[in-house]
């Protein structure tokens, strides 16, 4: 073998361009051929398969009045331990709380407040037969740290749900203050997906108030007991649907929320074909959930989502080790559902749909065919601009082109990529860049040939000159191309993968395999000179 070294770049470029094939047939024939090939198709975005579109609104009030609820709570447990004895604690507005407690123990009551509690302030006070109350409220810098990190953590738990829910690149970002911008390509079952995603998942535990006859509370025929409320269980009917079962007294107080839960995981159940959502503590909600469960031995714990009743077991012992599980007559997809919405974590507040579009294929098609359009029209220009300037060295380029747009797709198909409008805007871009490549390279040579060597020195100069120029642009242009991936969303990450795709492809077919073309001439001494 006269010359080992193109031996092996030819075989490396027919070894890629085969591989290239496995990857593209998929696409081109709509299945796996043979059931042998992987299931490498090219997926198409929103603008180009259509899917549904959501606005969705973030109510980020609730969520400053739910921080003030869990303060309400964590000052009543501060101010126990300080020895104040607390009796009452109310809300009666959304945005301040009620403390009474006996006067002497004023100074005390301030002291907590104005050392664990530096987001509080204290309002207003009277004193009535002893027993002062006292008014506080959030500070108004507090109030709109909540209002933004309301809308932030929501944006990132629906894009963790989404995630784990397998859309192939979504693009989620936030929309003015308080409204997320969710547009899911491609799904197949959208009510599903708005199902998860608006979830709120809030989820409580809360003691059983036994009471044997509830009708009269439910009538309003007697009082409801303060501090108290009536939630219902969620049951199955015969006929395997989800309904509103027997109503359970429970304590209005929230002792433990779901972010104490660290991790949720889908087991069997003690039935068969049943299914549990085993829950996993953090530190704090394993010491949390231990104290409670050591006070209340023999009581009921119900175990609240969205107000209903999934479990509510008895307390045999105390419970160490930080685990927990929800039953409920799970199928094993609404389980999932359960584990995923709890292990992404509770949305901070409730998330309504303010606006839904689906994009319906016709709109798809006609995407289709206008980003096909601009790729043919843009790319017959190019073929015909080289052809026409480097004649037979234009024809070679072309070929280049022809192959890098085949890896690129190739490529895109491997990576699982999904191809949309600006997607082909980025094919068609580095198809320009391609050529460049060559332009740089055939420019070299015309330069060469001018000053009289012959075809095998100056396409040697002409390659080893312009390689450095060819490097710089596109490395740079690479680097950008990453830039835009990881700091853009949405339509910027899939133009910004075609690029960068495009860039790595173009400098190989340009560098190495029209190299490969001109070598193979030059070593069977077909080439006496070069027409460029």
């Amino acid at each position: 073998m006269k010359n080992p070294g193109l031996f092996y770049r030819t075989l490396l470029v027919v070894g890629l361009v085969l591989a290239a094939l496995v990857f593209l047939l998929p696409s081109l024939l709509g299945k796996r051929p043979f059931g042998l090939f992987p299931d490498s198709r090219v997926r198409l975005g929103l603008d180009l398969q259509g899917g549904t579109h959501l606005i969705l609104s973030v109510d980020v009030d609730k969520a400053v009045q739910n921080s003030l609820e869990m303060n309400a709570e964590q000052l009543r447990r501060e101010l126990r331990k300080a020895g104040v004895q607390v009796s009452g604690v109310s809300r009666p507005s959304g945005a301040e709380i009620q403390v009474s407690f006996p006067s002497e123990g004023r100074e005390k009551f301030i002291g907590v407040v104005e050392n664990e509690f530096p987001n509080l302030h204290l309002g207003e006070s009277r004193t009535e037969d002893g027993v002062v109350v006292q008014t506080i409220a959030m500070t108004r810098e507090e109030a709109a740290r909540i209002r933004t990190a309301a809308v932030d953590q929501s944006l990132e738990t629906i894009r963790n749900r989404i995630d784990q829910f397998g859309v192939a690149e979504p693009i989620i970002q936030r929309q003015g203050d308080t409204e997320i911008l969710v547009q899911l390509p491609g799904i197949q079952d959208p009510q599903r997906a708005k199902e998860l995603i608006g979830r709120t998942a809030v989820l409580e535990f809360k003691l059983v108030r036994e009471e044997p006859n509830l009708q009269p509370l439910i009538d309003g025929t007697r009082p409801m007991p303060a501090g108290s409320e009536i939630l219902y269980e969620l049951e199955k009917d015969q006929a395997g649907g989800r309904r509103r079962g027997r109503p359970l007294l429970v304590e209005s107080r929230t002792l433990m929320t779901g972010d104490a839960v660290s991790d949720a995981r889908v087991r069997p159940g003690d039935l068969p074909d049943s299914r549990v959502v085993s829950l996993d503590l953090n530190a704090r909600g394993a010491r949390v959930f231990e104290e409670i469960t050591a006070a209340n031995v023999g009581r009921r714990l119900a175990i609240i989502l969205d107000n209903t009743i999934y479990s509510a077991p008895v307390i045999k012992e105390r419970i160490a080790g930080g685990s927990a599980v929800i039953t409920g007559s799970f199928t094993s997809e609404e389980a999932r559902d359960l584990a995923i919405v709890l292990r992404t974590g509770a949305l901070p507040a409730p998330v309504g749909i303010a606006e839904e579009r689906t994009v319906g294929p016709s709109l798809g098609r006609d995407s289709i065919r206008q980003g096909v359009i601009s790729f043919v029209v843009g790319g017959s220009l190019v073929v015909l601009f080289m052809v026409a300037y480097y004649k037979l060295a234009g024809v070679l380029a072309d070929l280049a082109l022809v192959f890098n747009v085949v890896f690129m797709l190739a490529a895109l198909a491997a990576l699982g990529a999904t191809l949309t409008l600006p997607g082909i805007a980025g094919i068609v871009l580095t198809l320009g860049m391609a050529v460049d490549a060559n332009v740089l390279i055939n420019e070299r040579i015309r330069e060469e040939l001018r000053l009289g060597k012959t075809a095998r020195a100056a396409i040697e100069a002409g390659y080893e000159r312009a390689l450095p120029a060819i490097l710089d642009s596109n490395i740079t242009t690479f680097l950008s191309g990453i830039i835009l991936f990881q700091f853009g969303s949405g339509p910027v990450k899939g133009f910004a993968v075609t690029l960068c795709v495009g860039l790595a492809s173009s400098v190989f077919t340009a560098v190495v395999g029209t190299r490969i073309v001109y070598d193979h001439l030059l070593a069977r001494r077909r080439l006496q000179t070069v027409s460029i």
